[in-house]
This record gives C-alpha cells, sequence and structure tokens, in this order.
C-alpha cells in the first residue's frame, strides 16, 4: 500500500492456522461490529459529477478477483459464524503460479482487509505466508451473511504494480441483517472518542481530519502503527468499492491525523480509522454521504476494538 489513495472494494472474515510460516508475521487488527490511510499508485479515478449517481471509467480496485495478471485464489470461500476457521488463500500469476515473493510495503507483504456487505464488521489482517505461496490466518467472524475478502499487494516483479483483488467469502449461521449506521461526526472506542471533520467529495481531492481525545483530553502520543500514525480505510455502501488512505505528511503523533481522499462517485460511505495508542490498535467507524459534510450528531460503536 503506497502513501496515496487507492479505490478498491472487499469483505468478508479469515481464519487460520499455519503450516511453514515464511516471510510476513501474524497480525490481526482491530474489530468494528455491531455498531458503531497519499493515495496508492493504483488509482482508478472516476468523473463523476458531484452529486450524480455516476459511474466508474475503469473498474474499481478490489471488485475484481483477477487483475493486472494475478488471480485471488481463495480456498477458504465458507465458514461458521462464531466459530474460528483457518482462512487460507494464494495469489497466483498467470501462469498458475503461487506468487511467492513480493514487495513489503508499510511493514508487510500483504494486507488483508474482511468487512461484511452490511459494512457492520471490519477487519484489517495480516496473515502469514508459508515457502510454497499460501496465505493463512485464523478469523472468527462474529454474524452470519456475506462478507468480501481483500487482498492489497504489490509482487516482487521488476516494474509490478500495487494491486487490491477481492473475493466473496460467507459466513453461514442465522442471517439477521443490520442497517448501515447513521451519519455521524462522532465515533467512539474503549474510552477513546474521535471526531471527523471534513467530508468526501466525488470526483475531486478533499481533506479530512481526525481528532483523538480520551476522557475528554486531547491524545498527544500517538504510536507509529504499519509505520503511521493512524490508516483511513472508505468502503462505499453497495458494491464495496474501496478507498484506502494514509495520513498527509506530519511529525505529531496526535491528537490531529490528517488524510486527502477522493470519492469514485457519489453514495453513502463506511470510514474506518485506525490508531494505536498505549500498545494497543484500535478502530472507529463513521458513516458519511458523499458531496455532504459530515453529520453532527455522535454515534458510538459497541467498544470493540483490537
Amino acid at each position: 500500500m503506497h502513501t496515496g489513495l487507492k479505490i478498491t472494494a472487499f469483505a468478508a472474515a479469515l481464519a487460520a492456522t499455519f503450516g511453514t510460516a515464511y516471510g510476513v508475521g501474524q497480525g490481526v487488527a482491530p474489530v468494528v461490529e455491531d455498531r458503531p490511510p497519499a493515495r496508492h499508485d493504483t488509482q482508478h479515478t472516476d468523473e463523476a459529477a458531484e452529486g450524480g449517481g455516476g459511474h466508474e471509467a475503469s473498474p474499481a480496485g478490489g471488485l475484481q478477483i483477477s487483475e493486472g495478471g494475478y488471480t485471488l485464489d481463495l480456498r477458504t470461500p465458507r465458514v461458521t459464524a462464531g466459530k474460528q476457521t483457518e482462512l487460507r488463500f494464494a495469489i497466483r500469476d498467470d501462469s498458475g503460479r503461487a506468487v511467492t515473493a513480493y514487495r513489503r510495503e508499510h511493514e508487510k507483504e500483504l494486507h488483508l482487509i474482511v468487512a461484511s456487505r452490511d459494512l457492520v464488521t471490519y477487519r484489517h489482517l495480516h496473515p502469514t505466508r508459508a515457502a510454497d505461496g499460501t496465505w493463512s490466518i485464523p478469523v472468527e467472524l462474529p454474524r452470519a451473511g456475506g462478507y468480501r475478502v481483500f487482498a492489497d499487494f504489490t509482487p516482487a516483479k521488476k516494474g509490478a504494480e500495487n494491486l487490491t483483488l477481492g473475493a466473496d467469502l460467507a459466513a453461514s449461521g442465522p442471517y439477521e441483517p443490520k442497517g448501515l449506521p447513521s451519519p455521524s461526526s462522532i465515533a467512539g472506542t474503549q474510552g477513546y472518542e474521535v471526531e471527523l471533520s471534513g467530508g468526501l467529495r466525488p470526483g475531486a481531492e478533499s481533506e479530512l481530519k481526525l481528532t483523538v481525545s480520551r476522557n475528554g483530553r486531547p491524545v498527544t502520543d500517538l504510536q507509529p502503527y504499519l509505520g503511521a500514525y493512524g490508516h483511513l480505510v472508505a468502503l462505499r455502501s453497495g458494491d464495496l468499492a474501496y478507498l484506502h488512505v494514509h495520513p498527509n505528511s506530519t511529525t505529531k503523533p496526535g491528537p490531529d491525523i490528517f488524510f486527502t481522499a477522493t470519492a469514485p462517485s457519489s453514495g453513502t460511505y463506511r470510514l474506518f480509522l485506525d490508531f494505536k495508542h498505549e500498545g494497543t490498535v484500535h478502530t472507529t467507524a463513521f458513516t458519511v454521504r458523499a458531496g455532504q459534510a459530515a453529520a453532527d450528531e455522535p454515534a458510538h460503536d459497541d467498544g470493540h476494538g483490537h
């Protein structure tokens, strides 16, 4: 993932007990569920007019299982909700061979995002790669329903570009659909409160500022997480088209984290912010509508952090 914006899409669940580990270390980032990061080089832009329905001039990243000569081979397309399962997958080149060499970006060879179709459950994961190119990680999805898995990576092959591939994942069990949380400019998790200033603009850059506080006091000692003080992911409601942004250049560890983003079209988006403080990674989430300023009414998540 480069410093910059990348549009793509994703979702789903993961799990893994690994065989021979190689290269990347295992990591499981925060979970947001049941309520409430300079651009990527592979940005696909949309010329949709502000306020219009819009259409994308080229497919958004993460919406395709194959792109640029690479394919996401998801070997665990189904899991059981509430039960830990090993999620296994590989990235294959156009000859069918599993890729075993990657360029490290933001401290990892591959970043895996899992999101439910209703954008209530979200996870940013870092699986382990075996010597044969198989990636795996244990995951336990809290609710039944449809998910999408996104693999964000850059092959080590000379001239290869950053890609985000996506595949569908199903979690079996009693299904209880949930509505998208209402737009809000304030989100909370585990005693922290984050305020969002600014909004997304269809087809144009805009600045987003997220201010972190705890117990009413600004947090000024944020810790780097994957090489940055914060990571922001935006998913478009409906097809889960994805924007991944990182903070603008700054040396200050809070309380403000600034991002620049461009929405591929008008519509409703769910923003997920990861930040690290006192050794723990936390995630907060916001619902915003591209072309509209952030709402004023507060809405807090259920406290599920890392």
